[in-house]
């Protein structure tokens, strides 16, 4: 089985190869299904920030192949995406050679239609090419295609992660105003898309320098043979050198490719229909399409763990037994608990020991309990103002605020049956009320004490001042 990476993608086998890492087809087991995960090969600090740029990136749009969430274990990484397993256009083009112009016009459509969506967030591609835009295996349906691998894509007004003096992307897919240094802006992708449109229609990677010397020299050519003249007059407005005479947007080139698609001729019957292949090949023996099959010892289909029959050492045990234990094939059977005698017989085992029981709770008479099952419990009786037997008469006031009135708490005395030693402990002292404290003031000095003694100190506070004065 694949590795299990941050516990929770299991990959599989390889199904590609970028500038920075590999491409796994993975099973994800949060989400249940089969995913693209692209591992960071390079651990360096330039490379660790492309990445980090890359995941990032968050684009829903269904021709924009954007990373999807990324998880790290230990000194890896990895982001995932959506798993597309028609393959490239560089397989397509393997496939058949030049493609229908009709069926170019559609890629095209798709292409301008995810770049539109990645330009309005400021986005600029910066490796547009046939290898990193990728398309569903639809059969021979419509086409879908999906634009991938931001590896290098930056968005406009972030710090450059390269010199000013070096150009970042594939050879042969460069706008020229890049060759010069310009910053990376959204007609350059224009141009890419322009050359990658004459691939489909040629079969072959085109010269991007003579393409350029050529609309230099002599102003846009004519129409290559084999391209319709309304399709070649939007193709260059893309690979127009000078970026100001380009299309500036590509919601403009989606509108004139639609115009132009307009006047293009009816594909004949003869025309061979293009199919799009699946590329990835089958799932390995041990994984289906709801993900891991069942695996000896408890695995499960589309689980990995424990979803499988219970296999172990106590399975078929009747229910409520306990099991004999397994042998040990390194120690052997389990040892007999019972004492060997010297006979060669075993002694008996003592008999078990009952479990404890709890003493039963006597029950309670019918009439205790309520029907909710708490207790009735009979009101307290009245102490402070109960009638004299046989009176019949309710209490006056006087009676109830006598009855109201605080008294001093009666001091608790040891009962004729405790014990000698527990007296001095559990018997109360007597408590003196509070206002019985307060009346015993002591009186200060007599007047006829005080005040010579308060003559004699000012006086000697005027004669420690005059000292003072005269030093």
């Amino acid at each position: 089985m694949g590795e299990v990476f941050a516990g929770r993608y299991e990959l599989i086998d390889p199904i590609g190869r970028g500038g920075v890492g590999a491409v796994w087809r993975a099973w994800d087991y949060r989400r249940r299904r089969y995913v693209a995960a692209k591992v960071l090969q390079q651990s360096d600090a330039h490379t660790l920030l492309r990445f980090v740029r890359e995941q990032a990136l968050r684009i829903d749009h269904p021709h924009v192949l954007a990373p999807a969430s990324w998880a790290a274990d230990d000194d890896k990484v990895l982001f995932t995406m959506d798993l597309v397993s028609g393959g490239s256009l560089a397989h397509l083009i393997g496939d058949y050679g030049p493609l229908p112009p009709r069926f170019v016009c559609t890629l095209l459509d798709q292409l301008l239609a995810g770049l539109s969506a990645v330009h309005a967030e400021g986005v600029v591609h910066r490796d547009i090419k046939p290898a990193n835009i990728l398309l569903e295996s639809t059969g021979t349906a419509r086409p879908h295609l999906r634009l991938s691998d931001f590896g290098i894509s930056m968005r406009k007004g972030e710090p450059r992660l390269t010199e000013t003096n070096y150009v970042v992307g594939t050879p042969g897919y460069f706008a020229p105003e890049q060759l010069m240094g310009a910053e990376p802006d959204f007609p350059a992708d224009l141009f890419a898309t322009g050359l990658v449109a004459l691939y489909l229609l040629q079969g072959s990677k085109p010269d991007s320098q003579a393409l350029v010397e050529l609309f230099v020299s002599h102003g846009t050519p004519g129409a290559p043979q084999g391209i319709p003249e309304p399709l070649w007059q939007v193709l260059a407005a893309l690979l127009q050198p000078d970026p100001h005479a380009r299309f500036r947007t590509a919601t403009g080139a989606r509108k004139a490719l639609a115009t132009a698609v307009e006047m293009l001729p009816e594909p004949s019957p003869e025309e061979e229909p293009v199919e799009v292949f699946d590329q990835i090949g089958p799932l390995p023996p041990e994984y289906g399409p709801s993900g891991p099959l069942a695996r000896p010892g408890g695995g499960g289909a589309g689980t990995g763990v424990g979803a499988g029959a219970y296999a172990g050492p106590y399975a078929g045990a009747a229910p409520g037994s306990v099991p004999a234990a397994p042998t040990d094939p390194r120690t052997g059977p389990p040892s007999d608990p019972r004492a060997e005698r010297t006979d060669g017989t075993y002694a008996p085992l003592p008999a078990p020991v009952p479990p404890f029981a709890p003493s039963p709770v006597p029950a309670l008479a019918p009439d205790a309990m309520s029907d909710t099952g708490s207790f009735h419990l009979p009101p307290p009786p009245d102490r402070q103002y109960e009638s004299s037997p046989g009176s019949g008469s309710a209490p006056t006031p006087a009676e109830l605020a006598h009855a109201h009135a605080p008294t001093a708490a009666a001091p608790v005395r040891p009962g004729p049956d405790e014990p000698a030693a527990t007296r001095p402990y559990t018997a109360e002292r007597p408590r003196t009320p509070a206002h019985h404290a307060s009346s015993h003031i002591r009186p200060g000095p007599p007047p006829k004490v005080a005040i010579p003694v308060l003559l004699v100190a000012l006086v000697c506070f005027a004669v420690g001042i005059w000292a003072l004065t005269q030093i």
